[in-house]
């Protein structure tokens, strides 16, 4: 059965798709089907599968249908690898005009997501040899109440972040359209995501007011190493190859 917390540092996968106006009905139906395939896979500790949104802003209004992603992690690395050949990665790719994939190694990892940790405790040891690039999750249950306030402060934060150094890409994330949000990103070091998180004035507003306004039901915020990026989406291509050592 499923481990809530993995005991060492899981492999975190993230697959990204692009799709044709055409495949959208395609996409929507395998939000479904999708599910199916991934239960019961050995050492998959937690998946979602999830929409994207234009990182711009966070309103409902900006779902992006062309663009869909599936989240897992693994207790075993090598499971993590064979998953590029199973049903559910496949089913995807027949469809997709655009796959990326990347491989993450948690580095640190607070709050909750669906009640669960699902990056496990990471003791920060991901981190302190690597030099590669780094990503980010961080992710929201809004309090109903809160949303529209929510949204005018990040769309602050949006607008900083179209501007900055050191940003390889950024979508939206969310696994329903409302209440459910969240962000992806991709730096080009962990130097580049400092510089921003803390030198950016309506980035730092938002994290000052956080705990005045009481936003969130639930939220998340978790870094990781990127071992592994190659591939496209949303026409921009990567191609960062394992460090082997």
């Amino acid at each position: 059965g499923a481990v809530s917390t993995p005991a060492h540092t899981p492999t975190v996968r993230l697959h990204l798709f692009g799709v044709t106006p055409a495949r959208i009905p395609s996409a929507i139906a395998r939000m479904g089907t999708t599910r199916w395939s991934l239960r019961g896979l050995n050492h998959l500790v937690f998946s979602k599968l999830l929409g994207t949104a234009a990182p711009t802003t966070f309103t409902t209004t900006s779902a992006d249908p062309l663009h869909w992603g599936m989240l897992t992690v693994w207790s075993d690395a090598a499971a993590a690898e064979a998953f590029d050949a199973s049903r559910a990665v496949r089913s995807w790719e027949l469809i997709a005009h655009e796959a990326l994939r990347m491989t993450m190694l948690p580095i640190a990892s607070q709050g909750h997501w669906s009640g669960r940790q699902p990056f496990g405790e990471p003791d920060g040891s991901a981190g302190r040899d690597h030099s590669g690039p780094v990503a980010a999750i961080t992710r929201a249950r809004l309090k109903a109440s809160k949303a529209a306030e929510f949204g005018r402060a990040s769309e602050q934060v949006a607008q900083a972040l179209r501007e900055v150094n050191g940003l390889l890409l950024s979508t939206g994330i969310g696994e329903a359209p409302l209440l459910l949000q969240g962000t992806f990103s991709i730096w080009e070091s962990a130097q580049a995501m400092r510089e921003f998180a803390y030198s950016n004035p309506a980035h730092t507003e938002v994290i000052a007011r956080t705990p005045d306004i009481g936003w969130y039901a639930e939220e998340l915020f978790a870094r990781f190493a990127v071992t592994d990026l190659r591939g496209t989406f949303a026409g921009l291509s990567f191609d960062h190859p394992h460090e082997r050592s």
